[in-house]
């Protein structure tokens, strides 16, 4: 059963009633009150329309462990997964815009926010799981419930929405549903992927995703509009992490040894370019685009966020840049050694960051690139945020515009 969609304020229709699935491969409903409570959907905006905590978080408590940290589809927003809930942040200015902190247990480790607005999906985590590992659960946090759930064989890794699709992604496979009725649209069966590696394309429009193939180093990507599959070798090594942009046009691809970054065309899987993290093998944690295409944003275990300037030909690529990012591609980031190329080893010839900046080395962050010109937001699972600054024509190193921990900041009441 489904209703007519309501609008948030990013102005997309959103699907507003859910039915219960068993996704490998049945689909049934597990109580008619999922299917028949329509829930609208509106924005977190409005700070008036949030509920307030949980009563229990307004006492003294053991600090919080925290699971699992996302921003949201734009950026803008974090979602925090916790031993005892869930909570979202603005990013600038940086605020909570509230928590939910359960009872008995209450472990979240997986929290994925749907832009801005009240549906957020959730996977349970922990020692003591508010949710069984093996569900993706649909919040609605005006009604302070879930509202649907999507159960499956063996534990979800992770899981990925937008306004029209929820992608759920297990150990070796990957399920594609419906938004509006949790109807299974497609199953993706990958290597084995412990860490839920998959990205989607988020602009309006038929969608693009992004995961890993049959086999180690391979990409496998779905171009909804056409219907047409692409596989292609990335690397070596296995796929450490993906980024895609928003119009799923371009993908960006990391390996298990964390040394270079390849940028791909998404339409074919051409390799348009090769940056270099460093030399010696790290872990990356995250990469990001900047909103229009010409930025890419690298945090690892290694204490630093890079900037790389990104030379695509957008022309051929087909891609609008944001009129808010400067045109010029930054310093060159070449070594001063790139004249001997084909003499020394491929390391000297290599692209390097604009920009970078220091943070704790071993903590893992992920990065995003803020809403202000040429800025990136730090969010370490240690509580750290971080908002800097990058010159795109000098580089060098970033400028720090604002530091907080997000675990004490203050609740929304």
């Amino acid at each position: 059963m489904s209703h007519a969609p309501d609008k948030d304020l990013d102005g997309a229709q959103q699907p507003v009633s859910y039915a219960d699935a068993d996704a490998e491969p049945q689909r049934q409903l597990v109580s008619s009150e999922f299917s028949n409570d329509a829930s609208t959907i509106s924005s977190f905006t409005s700070e008036a329309s949030i509920p307030g905590p949980s009563s229990n978080s307004t006492t003294l408590s053991p600090p919080l462990n925290i699971y699992n940290i996302t921003f949201n589809q734009d950026s803008g927003c974090f979602a925090a997964g916790s031993d005892r809930g869930f909570r979202i942040y603005n990013c600038s200015p940086f605020r909570e815009i509230f928590r939910r902190e359960f009872e008995n247990g209450g472990g979240i480790g997986v929290v994925q926010m749907l832009f801005r607005c009240n549906i957020l999906a959730l996977v349970g985590g922990g020692s003591e799981p508010q949710y069984p590992l093996n569900k993706v659960m649909i919040w609605d946090d005006h009604q302070g419930r879930c509202i649907g759930e999507l159960s499956f064989k063996s534990d979800v890794k992770s899981v990925r929405l937008r306004r029209d699709r929820i992608v759920v992604i297990l150990l070796q496979k990957i399920f594609v549903y419906n938004f509006a009725d949790l109807k299974l649209l497609h199953q993706i069966e990958t290597i084995i992927n412990p860490k839920g590696l998959c990205e989607v394309s988020h602009m309006a429009g038929s969608m693009v995703l992004v995961c890993p193939g049959l086999q180690k180093g391979q990409v496998r990507i779905e171009h909804y509009a056409t219907k047409r599959t692409k596989f292609f070798m990335a690397h070596n090594s296995r796929i450490a992490c993906f980024a895609l942009t928003n119009d799923g046009r371009l993908l960006a691809t990391a390996s298990s040894k964390g040394t270079l970054v390849r940028i791909f065309n998404a339409l074919d899987g051409t390799l348009l370019q090769e940056v270099r993290r460093g030399a010696d093998r790290a872990e990356i944690y995250s990469l990001a685009f900047s909103s229009g295409g010409q930025w890419l944003a690298v945090s690892s275990d290694k204490g630093t966020v890079h900037v790389f300037s990104l030379k695509v030909d957008s022309g051929s690529m087909g891609i609008e840049r944001s009129s808010s990012e400067p045109q010029t591609f930054g310093p060159p980031a070449t070594s001063s050694l790139s004249f001997i190329k084909g003499v020394l080893p491929k390391y000297f010839s290599s692209e390097w960051s604009v920009a970078r900046f220091r943070i704790q080395e071993g903590s893992q962050y992920i990065v995003a690139f803020g809403h202000e010109k040429d800025t990136v937001v730090i969010v370490g699972i240690d509580g750290s945020v971080y908002r800097c600054q990058f010159d795109p024509v000098v580089g060098g190193e970033m400028t720090q515009l604002e530091y907080v921990n997000f675990l004490e900041a203050e609740a929304v009441f």
